[in-house]
């Protein structure tokens, strides 16, 4: 599954997500200028085949219930954490990730 993290999370979550996603990309290398709004990142990400979008930023539940998946958004509600724990908290719902990937009623995954 192609995942593609918003810029409020570290690069660094790419290589720490290899177990969940060998397709997973930072939208910093995504070409998109910087900062780019939350529109665009959504556009680029249904543009290029991303099933899902991670971020914390509230304004990704708006667009999909605006605009409807894909891209699928996993919003955290972690508040700040490290990257370490971030990646952990990931990992830890990797079930629930793929369940969201498989699922064709479901598009948003709550992570607290």
């Amino acid at each position: 599954m192609k995942i593609l993290l918003d810029a409020n999370l570290s690069f660094r979550l790419v290589k720490k997500l290899a177990d969940l996603s060998t397709e997973c990309l930072h939208v910093t290398r995504t070409g998109l200028p910087i900062p780019a709004s939350d529109v665009a990142i959504w556009d680029w990400a249904k543009k290029n085949g991303y099933l899902i979008l991670v971020s914390n930023d509230e304004d990704f539940r708006f667009l999909l219930e605006r605009f409807g998946g894909p891209p699928k958004v996993i919003l955290l509600k972690t508040g700040n954490k490290s990257t370490e724990e971030i990646a952990s908290i990931l990992l830890k719902h990797k079930s629930g990730i793929i369940d969201l990937a498989e699922s064709d009623d479901v598009d948003l995954l709550e992570i607290y």
